[in-house]
């Protein structure tokens, strides 16, 4: 398989044209095509996983996060550094941001469910005209912590608030930065509220909503999805992957 033909594979089951993203989701930067021998997968095209991901041999980097956003930006400093490391090493970039979110099986969102054994679930979140999220009950009420130890929850690292001492039947699910979906989750009368990271201004308006809230970090909620695509480029094309491990710690 080529790296294009991969890549439109990519495109085509995380639906990308229909999503209104920050993001230019697509290729973001790749060079003379040729024969994919091994797929890198990774959270963030940091210069860390652009240089881990060369020194694995990946024709192809992953990513949930890219290098382009929208608006057309300067290729100076680390901007220049990163896409330097990957025109050095002929390493494609593909990019999936909110069609990575959203996606109804292999998405960080739906990803978590079934983790915490979710049978079916409902949308939740729209943004610009398209569900990010899902909501839906837990096969057995859960404490916090159970919740929590199911999704790799490390108090270090991220923050439980715990506003109610029964036990959590009902969960909304948004990865990455979705406080501002909070609002959303307490007029839906859901128990928990699942996000990645946790802003200063929301804390009160979970503590009057008497919602509990617990925001594993922002990175953590975010390896779902492309460890998910992952493991469905090995399952259903055969590729050769690995997964570069960048943890930011937030």
């Amino acid at each position: 398989m080529l790296i294009s033909e991969y890549a439109s594979r990519l495109e085509s089951l995380l639906d990308l044209s229909k999503f209104q993203d920050f993001s230019n989701n697509g290729m973001q930067i790749g060079g003379e095509d040729r024969e994919l021998k091994r797929a890198a997968f990774a959270v963030d095209a940091s210069l860390d996983s652009i240089e881990k991901s060369a020194l694995e041999k990946a024709d192809i980097l992953v990513v949930h996060h890219g290098l382009f956003w929208g608006e057309p930006i300067m290729i100076t400093g680390s901007h220049y550094r990163r896409v330097k490391a990957a025109i050095d090493s002929g390493l494609f970039l593909f990019a999936a941001h909110l069609p990575l979110d959203a996606h109804p099986f292999l998405g960080n969102n739906a990803q978590i469910a079934l983790r915490l054994g979710m049978k079916s679930f409902d949308p939740f979140a729209n943004f610009r005209g398209n569900w990010i999220g899902f909501k839906g009950r837990l096969p057995f009420p859960m404490t916090l912590e159970e919740v929590g130890a199911l999704l790799g929850y490390s108090p270090v690292l991220s923050i439980a608030l715990k506003n109610h001492d029964r036990k959590i039947e009902s969960v909304a699910i948004v990865s990455g930065s979705g406080g501002s979906d909070l609002e959303e989750a307490i007029r839906e009368g859901v128990d928990l509220f699942i996000t990645g990271e946790f802003h200063h201004d929301k804390f009160h308006i979970a503590k009057e909503g008497k919602i509990d809230v617990l925001a594993f970090g922002h990175y953590q909620s975010e390896t779902f999805g492309v460890k998910a695509l992952q493991r469905w480029s090995e399952k259903e094309l055969n590729i050769d992957t690995v997964f570069i491990d960048s943890e930011t710690g937030l």
